[in-house]
């Protein structure tokens, strides 16, 4: 398998499930992937929407989160916890089979983490336990 971002697929937890982003053009579980999206664009595209994103997330102003100074790929069935809305209803936002840019944050002063996540068109912020538990959504919007 070859990727088409750099990521060793050697190394990665996933490689069973994926076929390599070369073979299937850059969809190696079904979904689109927001790396491969921008690199077909140019070879500088990935860097600007990464330094975009980091912008906008330390725009958010989020007091207790760690600085934002790097996003990985993840496959969104790794990002996609549940959150429980006002009505009891439990929703998921991404799609298992995409890949997004994020990070996982420690929050200041907290046993508690900040998860990051991205593509080309929202952004999230959530906060949550060890394992995704009691996960809660802290902003969810349009960034772009």
């Amino acid at each position: 398998m070859e990727s088409i971002c750099g990521i060793d697929c050697a190394a990665c937890e996933w490689r069973s499930g994926c076929k390599g982003c070369l073979e299937t053009g850059g969809q190696p579980f079904g979904g689109k992937c927001v790396a491969a999206e921008c690199l077909r664009r140019g070879e500088t595209a990935l860097a600007q929407l990464k330094a975009a994103l980091i912008a906008a997330f330390r725009a958010l102003d989020i007091p207790e989160m760690e600085e934002v100074t790097d996003l990985n790929a993840l496959r969104g069935s790794f990002i996609n916890i549940p959150y429980t809305l006002p009505s009891g209803q439990a929703v998921r936002l991404w799609d298992d089979n995409q890949i997004y840019l994020g990070s996982q944050l420690r929050k200041r002063g907290s046993d508690r983490c900040y998860g990051i996540a991205a593509d080309e068109t929202y952004l999230a912020v959530s906060e949550y336990g060890e394992n995704g538990a009691d996960a809660q959504l802290v902003v969810f919007k349009r960034w772009n």
